[in-house]
């Protein structure tokens, strides 16, 4: 067995199985040229052997750290000029893995640990991006005139301990690099709202406990950081206070956050007990707390459950919160960020109503008036226009099919990576109707981050558009276990519903639409869903009383409002029963 050191490059094609499903046949092609004219002459050039092809990526190794990072960047370069005239959704974007390690020979192929690491930094790169470890950073800062983008510690799979990493990205300025650092104080509401978790206390004189605890506050940060208009304090600056028991206004003056989370583990009987308090950092009100009770045996197996359960039930609160710091600041303060903000929380804190559709559109548009290249926010404007005009929520002769589109395009032209404006736009444009372009830019929003909710549940009902409710099915029930106490479940579930309806699992049907209206009293489209059910099975009595639950809810309901969920049949089969007009 030989070893060595050496330079491990892990690259592979964003979303190929998408590519791979819409042409099979160009897509192999393409990929050839684009091996054959700039991946195998770039590694050649710059001393480097190709170890193995892997379908959608490659192996290689190089003798030189140096020289791996300008191949891949060379390569990445070579690829985002490659296909400026091709179809934004039918581009080939790569993401590639950098690290100097120690690896094993065995023949012509390569394992160990440096293998392994470059692979899961390929997996944490953004898509057109190059992730290397803090280790290869240092051997190459200084010898290439191109920068790196601080990515803090992050948790790599299967690698045991946290992993500091720096990105790179074909679009990527190269001023100097710089390691990032805690935020300086600030006034609250400029810029985004901001978060701090602090490590999770051991209430109990068991060691493993600790390890546990931490491990939750790790993975807290993780999940927290992908809410959008909420920035999360790195972990290196939470942890500095572990072992303490500090003031939370201190903390929050000495970070410069919003908000703090904190919280504890302790053994109670065969269970142990996690216990979470969200605060507001500059009064120290606890505005939230609740506790997850798991076995003690299962904890390890049950960690990212307990977490997804946690962070699900954190965000509608700091939506709440922030919300109402908003309005106690006043108008004069707020900023784009707090615009944003108080438009996410209007319809999942006060329901889908005209008069919260029109506030929402108008927050939306005072955030992209003072920052017209808020992505984010134009990304959500066109889902609620969208919306509106699906369900006849529109603000009187606004055309929102066109506005949605439009709204759509001018977000992804700001930013086609973010997976929160790709599941936002991707669900705008199937919602209107252009179901195979959203199905493809959720697809993507999918690829950039797997464990996006609103992505897989939208996919999932553009899969019902397009006649494939088993698929449909499949991709909202993903979603709504990825989130399982979202405050869109409701809706979601009422999406989910339908599908099971229209596959004809009448009882599974009906068990997921009344869990949808307890859910939320307010949904009167969930109580649409329940009458055609129960019309479909002659309960028409019943499914009367649910349409009068709906026209409570919602006076002006007419069969136009309810069309673009249930289809004309499922409207047809109301009007036949005399329930809707």
């Amino acid at each position: 067995m030989q070893r060595k050191l050496a330079a491990v490059l892990a690259l592979d094609v964003v979303g190929y199985s998408r590519l791979m499903g819409s042409d099979e046949e160009v897509t192999l092609q393409r990929m050839k040229l684009l091996f054959s004219d700039v991946i195998r002459p770039a590694v050649k050039e710059r001393q480097g052997r190709i170890v193995k092809l892997m379908g959608d990526g490659l192996l290689a190794e190089f003798p030189s750290v140096v020289e791996s990072v300008k191949c891949a960047i060379e390569i990445q370069q070579s690829v985002a000029g490659r296909d400026e005239d091709t179809a934004e959704d039918q581009r080939i974007i790569l993401r590639m893995g950098v690290n100097l390690g120690d690896i094993i020979l065995e023949g012509s192929d390569i394992y160990g640990d440096g293998v392994n690491l470059a692979a899961r930094l390929e997996a944490a790169a953004r898509p057109g991006g190059i992730c290397i470890a803090d280790s290869t950073h240092q051997a190459v800062r200084d010898k290439l005139p191109h920068s790196f983008e601080d990515g803090g510690e992050i948790e790599l799979k299967n690698i045991s301990r946290p992993v500091q990493v720096w990105h790179w990205h074909a679009d990527h300025s190269d001023s100097p690099p710089v390691r990032s650092s805690p935020p300086e104080p600030k006034v609250p509401g400029i810029g985004k709202s901001s978060l701090a978790v602090l490590p999770l206390e051991n209430m109990s004189s068991n060691e493993e406990l600790t390890y546990l605890a931490d491990g939750l506050t790790e993975d807290l940060i993780t999940l927290l950081a992908r809410l959008p208009g909420f920035l999360v304090i790195a972990r290196n600056s939470s942890f500095a206070y572990k072992g303490t028991s500090p003031d939370i206004r201190q903390v929050g003056r000495e970070l410069g956050v919003s908000y703090v989370v904190e919280g504890s583990l302790r053994p109670v009987g065969k269970n142990v007990r996690v216990t979470i308090q969200l605060i507001e950092a500059e009064t120290g009100n606890h505005l939230w707390a609740n506790k997850f009770d798991r076995p003690a045996d299962e904890f390890d197996e049950m960690q990212d459950e307990i977490t997804l359960g946690i962070a699900s039930r954190l965000e509608p609160e700091l939506a709440k919160a922030e919300v109402k710091r908003i309005k106690k600041r006043g108008e004069s303060s707020v900023d784009a960020w707090g615009y944003y903000n108080q438009a996410a929380g209007l319809l999942s804190l006060k329901g889908w109503h005209r008069s919260t559709f029109v506030e929402a559109n108008e927050l939306l548009r005072k955030a992209i008036e003072l920052d017209p290249e808020f992505a984010l926010a134009q990304a959500y404007l066109s889902l609620i226009m969208a919306l509106g005009h699906m369900f006849g929520l529109s603000p009187e002769g606004q055309d929102d099919r066109a506005l949605a589109i439009k709204m759509a395009e001018q977000a992804m032209s700001m930013d086609n990576v973010d997976s929160t404006v790709l599941g936002f736009t991707g669900c705008a444009l199937s919602d209107v109707g252009l179901v195979e372009r959203g199905s493809i830019i959720l697809q993507r929003a999918i690829d950039a981050d797997p464990s996006n909710p609103q992505a897989w549940v939208a996919l999932g009902t553009a899969m019902l558009r397009s006649g494939k409710a088993r698929k449909g099915v499949e991709y909202l029930q993903h979603g709504m276990r990825i989130s399982p106490h979202d405050n869109r479940l409701s809706f979601w579930g009422t999406s989910l519903a339908y599908a099971m309806f229209r596959l004809r699992d009448f009882d599974g049907a009906l068990a997921e639409i009344n869990l949808a209206c307890k859910r939320d009293e307010g949904n009167y489209m969930a109580r649409v869903v329940l009458a055609l059910i129960l019309v479909s099975q002659e309960r028409v009595s019943e499914a009367q009383q649910a349409i009068d639950e709906a026209l409570r809810l919602r006076q002006d309901l007419r069969c136009t409002d309810v069309q673009a969920l249930i289809g004309r049949r499922g409207v047809q089969l109301l009007m036949d029963a005399q329930l809707l007009n």
